[in-house]
């Protein structure tokens, strides 16, 4: 009886409302995930949406956010391009406004991009305009390719070192195999000419290819030689061209279906496209590509003046896990895999994510499968893609760690990205990164040092990630060759960054046993030992005074008595500066305050900041005796010295000039063998570091003086400055170069007169000094091309048009604005007016329906009384 009852209750109970999805939510849903493990064929799932699009196109929300969001996934997510070029083209099938629409939607994005000189959103969405090449009107794509080509040829004839020629270069030849691989035909022999000039930019040698190349030098121990981007891509373009633009890895999932398209509207023309003049029943409708108008670019060295190179870990191997360096595919995907990270720097899981399905917005059979081993390729038959997903993906987020001069962003960025894709797939990830790791410590003793050095910080970072674990058993042999060798310095040095990213006694226990001599018993101690307890230190009662005075925090008057103390035995001794001698014993006491944590040491410096920053002006000895006394110090953990230096040099307590002779000058330096020290490069590449910004920064505040309206004074003010913080960063470099030049030269004191010094030892030691001074001509050069005078010009020049281009679309907005106001008052008054003349015209009918003869009241009153 009771189900009964229960059965009756939920008949009456009234039918839940049935949710339906508005089209463009669900649109955008798709569209937004397009090509992401389809099940099914590719071709349907673009065909099915654009069908949609094309009939829905009427809906406002699609003609308006949905639009939005398909052109920001262009800018965002490169490898869908082709497939929303796809879905664009089956609704131009469809209904052609949709592909008028969008394309004016894009066109004006393009514009904009090019104005601003945002050369990666440029070459995006002109890839797009690429992949529609088949209903583009009058040559579509390639009027553009040939003015750009025109101005690149400008900007390089005006100055071979010139960014913004290279880069559009670059644009153009990332762009023809889009062209090629759209349902456009017979545009052979335009590209061909094309190719013929752009062939004079991009084989020509820059002069700074020196100093990028990743393995500088030419023995036969380098794997590879210095490969330049636009180069290689000529190179391949022509290849393509000689086969046939076959182009195989490029999807292309539109094909016409005329079923799709219907009857042309009154006044359409339909397109001739058949064989012997025949023309189809229904064609796709063209469009003309929107105006794009190529203003003369400035440079605003947002670019550094270097070309780019090529890195490759899995390239040209014996076993062929990557597209080679001949094949059109290894540029196209790298291309779509660099643009893909740099951009979604924002969320890294989603960076990682798309990389590890990289293989599904290529054409199909274009990868091996997942995961696979290199002994099961090998069974693979010569037909079938021996290419592994996972070795492209690594293969280029490690150029972007090894790109010179500088990644576009942070390089922690690029570790984390790595992590997330070992998390995402560990059984495909994890082999290949052992390769990689493998690959670069072969070759660590000819690679550019400070490739090398970021290498080591990678590594660091990683093994910190996952348990420090790593088959160092691998690597016992080199633990046999002298310190000075770049690989036994390295294997140092990542003992020593481990040991800063957890603890010493970790540490040990991670590795064999071969390896413990190197982790020393004065890296265990958590707090290193105060030297002036010793009694046979010199001094020793007067240091432990002013440590006991410095935790009681006693008056400045009470240690400074303790002070005088040393210097006058000091002068008594002979020693040429008693302030020396008194400072080591200050600032000693201060780290070993500070010795719990680097917050402590910053509080005891903070306390003691007025008496340090008063030791550098009575003595520049007793100044870099500071940077002498903390390395001491924290002989043991050196990365925690370099940490407070820092720490320094931001109180300037010491300043960069005392820290770079300190690390380099001749009683430091001796005969070069510190120079293979990591933590002693980090020092100087840190202080050169605080030099460059500061610089940069005056750069950037008088380039923005343009636009600031500030007065004269304070527009010189801002050049006296940067004029005078140019020339200390100059000779810096200078001093730099000076040091490290003698040791490469065999030149410097110390090296001359050492006597125990093997021929191993003394090729080495010269080695070292030249990948120094490699490292920081290069650096020089990098600031030079960004803080010179000719630069800073440049950069104003450029900050001036650009506001008067910003000043052009302001006023450019403001007509439109006021038309579009004016067309909506006119069209309100229009309402206003329509609406009144209907009242009018309804009053006029009830007028007549009682009579207009004044006896309407009389009549309507007699029917009431009747």
């Amino acid at each position: 009886m009771l189900l009964e009852d229960d059965d009756i209750e939920r008949e009456r109970r009234p039918a839940r409302r049935r949710y339906e999805e508005p089209i463009a939510s669900r649109l955008r849903r798709e569209i937004v995930a397009i090509a992401e493990n389809v099940m099914g064929p590719y071709e349907d799932q673009c065909a099915g949406i654009g069908r949609e699009i094309g009939l829905n196109f009427e809906d406002d929300q699609i003609r308006g956010p949905f639009l939005d969001n398909l052109v920001q996934l262009l800018k965002e997510q490169p490898m869908k391009i082709p497939f929303v070029a796809a879905v664009i083209l089956y609704a131009n099938d469809v209904n052609s406004e949709a592909g008028k629409e969008t394309m004016a939607r894009v066109g004006a994005q393009l514009q904009n991009a090019l104005e601003k000189g945002d050369w990666r959103e440029f070459k995006l969405l002109l890839r797009f305009f690429g992949c529609l090449q088949g209903i583009l009107q009058e040559g579509g794509v390639l009027p553009v390719l040939d003015e750009l080509f025109d101005l690149a040829a400008d900007q390089m004839a005006a100055s071979e070192e010139d960014a913004v020629g290279l880069e559009l270069v670059k644009i153009i030849l990332l762009t023809i195999p889009y062209i090629m691989a759209s349902s456009a035909t017979g545009l052979e022999e335009q590209i061909s000419e094309l190719l013929k000039k752009t062939e004079v930019i991009a084989y020509v040698q820059h002069p700074h290819e020196v100093l990028v190349a990743p393995y500088p030098g030419d023995g036969p121990e380098i794997p590879f030689g210095f490969q330049s981007v636009i180069g290689l891509l000529q190179k391949q373009l022509e290849r393509e061209a000689e086969k046939g633009w076959e182009l195989r890895c490029i999807a292309r999932p539109y094909k016409f279906l005329p079923e799709l398209v219907p009857e042309p509207k009154e006044g359409e023309v339909k397109e001739e496209n058949g064989t012997n003049g025949d023309a189809k029943p229904k064609t796709s409708t063209k469009h003309p590509l929107p105006a794009v108008t190529i203003p003369a670019p400035q440079n605003l060295a947002q670019k550094p003046l270097f070309p780019e190179t090529f890195f490759s870990i899995y390239a040209d191997l014996e076993v062929e896990t990557v597209p080679p360096t001949t094949n059109i595919a290894a540029s196209l995907m790298r291309d779509c895999l660099i643009d893909n990270i740099n951009i979604l720097d924002f969320n890294r899981t989603a960076t990682a994510k798309f990389l590890i399905e990289m293989d599904f917005f290529w054409a199909r059979g274009t990868f091996a499968s997942r995961g696979v081993t290199l002994d099961q390729l090998k069974n693979y038959p010569a037909e079938r893609s021996h290419w592994k997903p996972e070795d492209v993906v690594l293969d280029a987020l490690f150029s972007q760690i090894f790109l010179l001069p500088r990644s576009e962003h942070k390089l922690i960025y690029y570790h984390s990205v790595i992590t997330e894709t070992c998390k995402l797939a560990p059984s495909q990830i994890a082999p290949t990164l052992g390769r990689a790791i493998r690959f670069l410590f072969k070759h660590i003793d000819v690679m550019d040092m400070e490739l090398a050095y970021r290498y080591l910080d990678w590594f660091a970072h990683h093994l910190s990630n996952f348990e420090f674990r790593w088959k160092w058993s691998e690597w016992v042999g080199d633990l046999d060759r002298v310190e000075l060798h770049p690989k036994k310095a390295f294997i140092m040095s990542i003992l020593d960054k481990e040991i800063r990213l957890s603890f010493a006694k970790r540490i040990r226990e991670t590795v064999p046993h071969q390896y413990h001599f190197l982790i020393t018993e004065g890296k265990f101690k958590d707090v290193p030992e105060f030297k002036y307890n010793s009694p046979t230190t010199p001094y020793s009662s007067e240091g432990k005074e002013i440590l006991s005075l410095l935790r009681k925090k006693a008056p400045e008057s009470e240690i400074q008595i303790a002070m005088d103390a040393i210097q006058t035995q000091a002068a008594e001794h002979g020693i040429e500066d008693p302030m020396i001698p008194s400072t080591d014993a200050y600032v000693t006491a201060v780290c070993f305050i500070g010795s719990k944590s680097l917050s402590h040491v910053l509080s005891c410096i903070e306390r003691c900041k007025e008496r340090l920053l008063n030791i550098g002006p009575m003595s520049e000895g007793a100044r870099r005796q500071i940077v002498a006394s903390v390395v001491e110090y924290w002989k043991d953990q050196p990365g925690t010295a370099v940490n407070i230096i820092d720490k320094l040099l931001n109180y300037t307590i010491v300043t960069p000039e005392s820290v770079i002779i300190w690390a380099l000058g001749p009683e430091t330096l001796g005969n070069g063998s510190v120079l293979a020290e990591g933590w002693r490069y980090e020092m100087v590449s840190v202080t050169v570091g605080k030099v460059t910004n500061r610089v940069r920064q005056i750069v950037a505040a008088r380039v923005s003086s343009v636009t600031a309206s500030l007065e004269d004074e304070q527009i010189k003010m801002l050049d006296d400055t940067l004029t005078k913080e140019r020339a200390a960063m100059r000779q810096l470099f200078a001093a730099i170069a000076d040091a490290v030049g003698g040791i490469a030269a065999g030149a410097a004191d110390g090296f001359i007169e050492e006597d125990n010094f093997t021929t191993e030892e003394a090729a080495l030691v010269k080695q070292w000094g030249e990948r120094w001074g490699r490292v920081f001509n290069r650096k020089l050069a990098v600031e030079e091309a960004f803080v010179g005078e000719a630069a800073v010009v440049a950069q104003i020049a450029g900050a001036i048009a650009q506001a008067g281009l910003q000043k052009t679309r302001d006023e450019k907005a403001a007509v439109l604005k006021a038309e579009e106001d004016a067309k909506r008052e006119v069209e309100r008054l229009e309402a206003e007016a329509k609406a009144a003349a209907e009242v009018e015209e309804k009053q006029a009918i009830g007028l007549n329906g009682h009579g207009v003869d004044g006896n309407g009241a009389m009549d309507m009153e007699h029917d009431v009384v009747e």
